[in-house]
């Protein structure tokens, strides 16, 4: 349900380190867009250790927007909060994050080493996440921000599923169908896939509980 993406990585050393930090906490594949350096060379495999196998996998992209096709929820990085624009979509702190999007699934896009995430990249988040640092100097290197995310998203995201769980995710699924049926039911709705995929993202920004789907459910049937 979590889907790792690393835009443009500048150092090798850092690629290394993020490919050993997400094995620790049980990221299976890693996203990257436009590597700068050699994901296979000499720096990066040192430093991944017994993670290269995430680093000889790794999925390339030509950009971020085919890197986050297919999630519910997209999530930027940045450590200058002014450069999120909090009017263009909602900044939460990053201990917020996973209690808030744990049912949804997921991509965290981690920006690149020098200069972060650009302005159109950040346009393409639902949400950005903000780790509190110093004021004075408050950018993290790249491998460090991933890991205080996974390590927030671990204990929300990658524990065993309980039955609620289950239920929670298949109750969601059938209010999606439904949705689907009734739009395309609507002759004079054309851009069906595009409403769709906007009442899915509200639906997962919105995170409701069990009674609330089930009403919905009701009421669109």
């Amino acid at each position: 349900m979590l889907k790792l993406v690393i835009v443009s990585p500048k150092y090798q050393m850092n690629i290394g380190y993020i490919a050993r930090i997400a094995k620790n906490f049980g990221i299976e594949k890693l996203h990257i867009v436009k590597p700068r350096a050699n994901i296979l060379g000499k720096k990066a495999i040192m430093f991944s250790k017994h993670a290269h196998d995430l680093l000889e996998n790794a999925m390339i992209y030509k950009d971020l927007a085919s890197a986050v096709n297919g999630c519910d929820v997209v999530i930027g990085t940045t450590g200058l909060i002014k450069k999120a624009n909090p009017r263009l979509r909602k900044v939460y702190y990053v201990d917020e994050l996973a209690k808030r999007f744990r049912n949804s699934n997921v991509c965290l896009v981690i920006g690149r080493d020098d200069i972060g995430l650009k302005s159109d990249e950040l346009e393409l988040c639902d949400a950005i996440a903000y780790i509190p640092a110093n004021k004075k100097y408050p950018v993290l290197n790249i491998s460090a921000a991933v890991a205080i995310l996974l390590y927030s998203f671990r204990s929300h995201i990658f524990k065993e599923k309980t039955q609620h769980d289950k239920e929670y995710y298949m109750e969601k699924e059938a209010l999606f169908e439904i949705m689907k049926k009734i739009v395309y039911s609507k002759k004079e709705i054309r851009e069906k896939e595009e409403v769709i995929k906007t009442f899915k993202k509200v639906i997962n920004r919105a995170e409701p509980t069990m009674h609330e789907l089930r009403s919905l459910i009701i009421a669109l049937k």
